[in-house]
C-alpha cells in the first residue's frame, strides 16, 4: 500500500455531477453483486446517484461532495451531511483499480477534518453487513461497529447494514 499517494480533494461542482454518477456506476457494478441483486444495485443507484438527485445533493447547505484526483484522473468520491445531529460519511467510494493505496483514507481524513471544524466529536458511516472489504478498511481508518440496522429503503428493498462509528 503506498500512503504517500498524492490525491487532490476538491468539492464537486454542477459540471462533474455527470462524472461522478458515471463513476458510481462504474464502482457499484464492480462492487455490489453478489452483495445485493442487481434490481437492487439499479434502485440505488436511481435513488442515490442519479445526476438530478446529485445537483440536490450539492446545492445543500448542510451536504457536502468531494472527489479525489490521482494524475489528473477522477478515482473516487465522498459524500458527506449532517443527519439526525450527526456528521455521516454516507458515501465513500473509490475505482476499484485504485483501491488499497491510500485514496480512501485521504478522503476519510479530509472529512473528519470538516466534521471537527464544526463541532462534531464523531463520524459515523453505514456499510451493508456483507462487504467485508469495506468493513475491513473503516476499522483501518478507526471506525468500530455501534449497531446493526435493517432499513426498507422502498421499491421492495431494504439495506441490512452496521452503523460504525469513529471518534475524533
Amino acid at each position: 500500500m503506498n500512503d504517500q499517494l498524492k490525491i487532490d480533494i476538491r468539492p464537486v461542482t454542477p459540471p462533474d455531477v455527470p462524472a461522478i454518477a458515471a463513476l458510481a456506476r462504474e464502482i457499484w457494478q464492480a462492487t455490489y453483486p453478489g452483495i445485493i441483486t442487481q434490481a437492487q444495485i439499479d434502485f440505488m443507484l436511481e435513488q442515490r446517484y442519479g445526476v438530478e438527485r446529485l445537483y440536490d445533493d450539492i446545492e445543500q447547505p448542510d451536504k457536502w461532495l468531494d472527489q479525489a484526483f490521482c494524475a489528473g484522473r477522477r478515482v473516487g468520491f465522498a459524500f458527506c451531511e449532517i443527519c439526525q445531529g450527526e456528521f455521516k460519511l454516507d458515501r465513500l467510494y473509490i475505482h476499484p483499480d485504485m483501491q488499497r493505496r491510500g485514496v480512501g483514507g485521504q478522503l476519510v481524513t479530509h472529512t473528519a477534518e470538516r466534521a471537527r471544524r464544526l463541532g462534531y466529536l464523531a463520524l459515523v458511516l453505514t456499510v451493508n453487513k456483507r462487504n467485508d472489504k469495506a468493513i475491513a478498511s473503516y476499522r483501518k481508518y478507526g471506525f468500530a461497529i455501534r449497531e446493526e440496522v435493517v432499513a426498507d429503503i422502498g421499491g421492495g428493498f431494504v439495506m441490512d447494514d452496521y452503523v460504525m462509528e469513529k471518534r475524533l
